[in-house]
């Protein structure tokens, strides 16, 4: 067993809800961390973890003076420094954008809905886990994510024959080029191309063309 298993693990904590704070850590003591310190908003916790280097923030999204994302914001300043310190963040709410940007920054991450944690024990298991370089995700928050993905990604309106459009407007082909390769009209090709214009919502501007626009959608969804 190595020197990171057999010690403690040092957790400070971050929450305002006072009652919850102090459970939480009663918790953690009992079952072999260290609770190095707590704090109640998003500055204290940014000194305390400047002072305690702990290997975990366990930390809720909403915390004052906002009670918004104020969490996140820490965590992300958190990560970007001391990108060793394990990360878990718990929210009473799915907050989708916040999520996915914290959690596609690598590894060490964790979130968590407080209201789907019921065994104790896998709890304190996937503190360990994020602590040590691994990530946890809670369910609903993959279910939130897939769904918002699917409603804003904009190829999923096109059709079958479109998207082969699509593709070879990608690949630079002009509208007749895109004909000889597909075997119909370029009249047709034109169809086809306003038809992914008022799909993907593209209207045309001043400064970007709904043609580059569209081949870039496409290109970044791959």
């Amino acid at each position: 067993m190595d020197e990171s298993t057999e010690r403690r693990l040092r957790v400070v904590l971050a929450d305002d809800d006072v009652l919850l704070r102090e459970g939480l850590a009663g918790l953690l003591e009992r079952s072999g961390f260290e609770v190095a310190g707590q704090a109640g908003d998003g500055p204290g916790l940014l000194e305390l973890t400047r002072e305690q280097r702990p290997d975990l923030a366990v930390i809720d999204i909403r915390m004052p003076p906002g009670q918004a994302t104020e969490g996140v914001v820490a965590a992300r300043a958190i990560h970007a420094c001391s990108p060793h310190i394990g990360i878990m963040l718990l929210s009473a709410h799915v907050e989708v954008e916040e999520a996915m940007e914290l959690l596609g920054s690598g590894t060490r991450i964790g979130y968590l809905l407080k209201s789907r944690i019921v065994d104790v024990a896998e709890f304190m298991e996937n503190l360990r886990r994020v602590a040590q370089g691994g990530s946890v995700v809670d369910p609903s928050l993959v279910h939130e994510l897939l769904a918002a993905r699917r409603r804003d990604d904009p190829l999923d309106q096109l059709t079958a024959r479109e998207r082969e459009v699509l593709a070879l407007m990608a690949e630079g082909r002009s509208n007749a080029g895109i004909a000889r390769r597909l075997w119909i009209t370029e009249g047709t090709v034109e169809k086809h191309v306003r038809s992914i214009m008022t799909r993907m919502r593209l209207p045309e501007t001043g400064e970007d063309h709904r043609r580059v626009l569209a081949v870039l959608t496409f290109l970044e969804s791959r």
